[in-house]
């Protein structure tokens, strides 16, 4: 009876990401973009539009300004490269609930205004 030893085990490459990490940070970059558009959007609509009453539409205001620097720190942190390690998994919550708390806000200044 032969004893068989294994194949000697051939080290892995280092793990080449390739443009991966630059992709990552360019859509972070994107989503902070987009959040700095909605916010000013919002941002006009409730202090311009036909709900805007001084009181009010000074809140809705300052509440999207508040959610748009959350969610801005957030994105920068992960635009440039200095955020927590993927896996973490706060960013990305904390980005969709600034989305989505535009999009209720938005939905509520235009029903609103349409009353």
């Amino acid at each position: 009876m032969s004893h068989q030893t294994e194949p000697p085990r051939r080290d892995r490459p280092a793990r080449d990401p390739g443009l991966q990490p630059e992709r990552t940070r360019l859509a972070w970059r994107r989503t902070a973009l987009a959040l700095t558009v909605i916010m000013v959007l919002t941002v006009r609509l409730a202090l311009t539009g036909p709900a805007a009453d001084g009181t009010l539409g000074a809140l809705v205001a300052g509440v999207a300004v508040l959610g748009w620097g959350a969610a801005l720190a957030v994105c920068w942190r992960r635009a440039t490269g200095t955020g927590p390690l993927p896996g973490y998994g706060r960013s990305l919550p904390l980005v969709a609930l600034a989305t989505a708390g535009f999009a209720l806000l938005g939905t509520l200044l235009a029903a609103s205004g349409l009353g």
